[in-house]
């Protein structure tokens, strides 16, 4: 039901007893064979959150995730990334009878402590899409999945000693690399989609510099973009860099400099006149960002006209 707190589920051996699992070989990392399960409906719970990571590709859940702004059959090869503290919502699906199958990687961050991936899980952008968009998985990409996952599983359910984090650690960064990759190839592929998505933010760039927003709110911020485009932050910022080569604040920067130019050559207003109507506090920042985006001060670009 709206409203209703979301069922937190602290620890990984708190997740198998929920599900009706075995306890866990290791307490911070289990690799759970989907298909396998034999736990009770997602029936009953509307929203949940880990204080762990969850990698997962299923299928024949019996339910819809809400993920984001989307929602998801898992009808297909579909891979979700979500990290700790991410609300995601389950939708269950009467009179399904599909066979599950797919897998589930969970993570408690205490496992990664004092290794490489412990500080740099959260450079990879995916964990921001519990707020936008799964990733689709070709066969081919699954099947390389599935390899590192089976490897995971041999490690964390047969040989837990002090070697395991060292092994392990290298898999999961393998997978998580893997994953990159294919999302990059998602964006390439989905190049409709993405466009759509440009357009947009060529839209609510216009609406906002064309309505006196700039004066009232100030330079958009990209928190503010990514809102406006039911998106995250991160995802935008890929996508777009992998559209245009650039990310979502230069994208901003570059519409202030299109219009500061319009206003230097076809106004008589002041540069610091200029500054304010494009919504900058003080026109020394103004004018930095004009000189380090056009190796030209707003004056010397107004003087190339006469």
């Amino acid at each position: 039901m709206p409203g209703m707190r979301p069922h937190r589920i602290k620890t990984i051996a708190e997740f198998h007893k929920f599900k009706g699992l075995p306890a866990p070989r290791h307490p911070l990392i289990s690799a759970i064979d989907y298909g396998a399960m034999q736990c009770h409906s997602e029936e009953g719970v509307s929203n949940v959150v880990f204080d762990f990571y969850n990698i997962a590709v299923k299928r024949g859940i019996g339910a819809k995730l809400k993920y984001g702004q989307q929602v998801y059959d898992f009808d297909q090869g579909i891979m979700f990334f979500i990290a700790p503290n991410q609300v995601f919502g389950i939708e269950p699906v009467l009179n399904s009878d599909e066979k599950r199958s797919g897998w589930m990687l969970l993570i408690h961050p205490d496992f990664l402590w004092n290794t490489y991936l412990a500080k740099n899980i959260k450079n990879y952008g995916f964990f921001d899409y519990a707020v936008n968009e799964a990733l689709f998985l070709s066969d081919k990409e699954e099947a390389i999945l599935n390899g590192i996952i089976q490897n995971i599983a041999k490690e964390s359910n047969e040989n837990i000693d002090q070697f395991s984090q060292r092994i392990i650690v290298p898999l999961i960064e393998t997978l998580l690399n893997y994953s990159d990759r294919f999302y990059k190839r998602q964006f390439i592929t989905r190049e409709i989609s993405s466009h759509q998505i440009l357009d947009r933010l060529e839209n609510v760039l216009t609406d906002y510099f064309n309505n006196g927003d700039l004066i009232l709110k100030g330079v958009p911020t990209v928190q503010y973009i990514a809102d406006a485009l039911n998106t995250s932050p991160g995802y935008l910022s890929t996508l777009l860099k992998g559209l245009t080569g650039q990310n979502t604040q230069q994208h901003i920067h570059n519409r202030l400099i299109e219009k500061a130019k319009e206003k230097l050559s076809t106004t008589a207003m002041s540069v610091s006149e200029i500054a304010y109507e494009l919504g900058f506090e003080y026109s020394q920042s103004f004018s930095k960002l004009f000189k380090n985006k056009t190796d030209m001060t707003p004056l010397e670009f107004r003087g190339s006209f006469n």
